[in-house]
């Protein structure tokens, strides 16, 4: 039998007994963006991958020391943007955990109410864009209609569609404009009422659940070993949330509400299936929190800050439990009013390592049902 050589090229085959390397990406329409990913294949089946990452590097950490506290909320709120509002908010506890700051409780509900929507709108982008990525074009015409309504209300209270800059150090930026309680409480029940389209369209869908059922399965072991985390990990039987075991904002006291979706076959139709009936539980989660809300007393929704606003010396690390898996920021102040290093700890960057045990093995044409159930943002990837 004669050695094998190993051949680069772009697309098309190779002689028998050759090892071919293709180059997914960074250009490739299924790639969620500029990620590459570097394939050795024996036929059609994926010996090695290599996730390729760095071509959308904004060097978001090296920025954060030259920007004052107010003004890295900015930066952070970009990297995902599908979870713009979560981003900011893990910026905004860190800050506030180094100055011992108190936030009022009219802020600590509304944010807990708005990461819960900015949760609903992360999930159905993918719970949409998924089945399209396998050939179904008709859920993501569902998912931004619903999209949409969510959208408007959070429109409605920051300004922004995507990017709301609405997280303050010591709360938000304003108060929930008149009526709006009651718009949000319509937009929830709306979409409710609607969720069933994915269990009808997507997960009764045979030809769904034929490229999904067996396929990237990732096990408990691997999701320890890269850090796997969110909707990824508990789909493989890691049972963690933070909310439920570390609660920050208001959810400790909504564990009764809180319900953590697990699975344990930890293949691409779990993942999808905890996506869906975590969205659900977001959907629940909000309308507590309008609940709440609804029978708290006027009151400020920030703190009165300082005109120029400097962290004491130290360190701190706040971790928040983003759509997308854990995000967490480690802030050290060197007492100046601009952070002396801002670590992120970002959800897609560790969840798509996991690419490297999941794709070899398999083959090329479950590559892209593969790479589309990790549900990662390339920007929080590429910080």
């Amino acid at each position: 039998m004669s050695p094998k050589t190993e051949t680069m090229v772009g697309i098309g085959g190779a002689a028998e007994s050759t090892d071919m390397v293709l180059n997914i990406g960074p250009q490739h329409p299924s790639t969620h963006g500029v990620l590459r990913l570097r394939l050795v294949l024996d036929g059609e089946r994926i010996q090695q991958a290599e996730p390729v990452i760095g071509y959308m590097h904004r060097g978001a950490e090296k920025l954060f020391e030259a920007r004052d506290y107010r003004q890295i909320v900015m930066l952070a709120n970009r990297h995902d943007w599908l979870s713009a509002f979560s981003n900011e908010l893990g910026v905004v506890l860190a800050v506030e955990r180094m100055l011992g700051m108190e936030v009022p409780e009219r802020a600590v509900w509304t944010r807990t109410l708005l990461a819960e929507l900015n949760r609903v709108l992360n999930h159905l982008m993918f719970l949409g864009s998924y089945p399209l990525e396998l050939g179904g074009i008709t859920p993501v015409f569902h998912a931004f209609r619903e999209r949409e309504e969510l959208q408007n209300v959070m429109e409605e209270v920051s300004g922004g569609r995507m990017h709301y800059m609405f997280n303050r150090v010591g709360g938000l930026k304003e108060d929930l404009p008149l009526g709006w309680t009651s718009r949000a409480r319509a937009a929830v029940a709306s979409v409710r009422s609607r969720m069933d389209v994915y269990d009808r369209l997507v997960l009764g869908n045979e030809i769904f659940r034929g490229r999904t059922r067996n396929v990237g399965v990732l096990t408990p072991e691997a999701v320890h070993a890269y850090g796997v985390s969110g909707p990824i990990g508990r789909a493989s039987g890691v049972d963690f949330d933070l909310r439920r075991d570390e609660p920050y904002l208001a959810y400790g006291e909504l564990q009764d509400v809180l319900k953590v979706v697990t699975r344990q076959e930890g293949d691409c139709l779990a993942r999808f299936e905890c996506l869906l009936e975590q969205t659900h539980v977001a959907l629940d989660l909000a309308d507590a929190c309008l609940d709440r809300i609804a029978d708290l007393p006027p009151g400020p929704i920030n703190q009165r800050l300082p005109k120029v606003l400097k962290a004491p010396e130290g360190h701190t690390y706040a971790w928040t439990e983003n759509p997308l898996g854990i995000n967490g920021y480690y802030l050290v102040s060197k007492g100046e009013k601009t952070p002396y290093r801002l670590k992120l700890r970002s959800a897609s960057y560790n969840n798509i390592q996991a690419l490297t045990e999941l794709l070899p093995g398999t083959l090329v044409a479950d590559m892209v049902a593969i790479l589309g159930s990790l549900f990662f943002v390339v920007g929080d990837i590429d910080k």
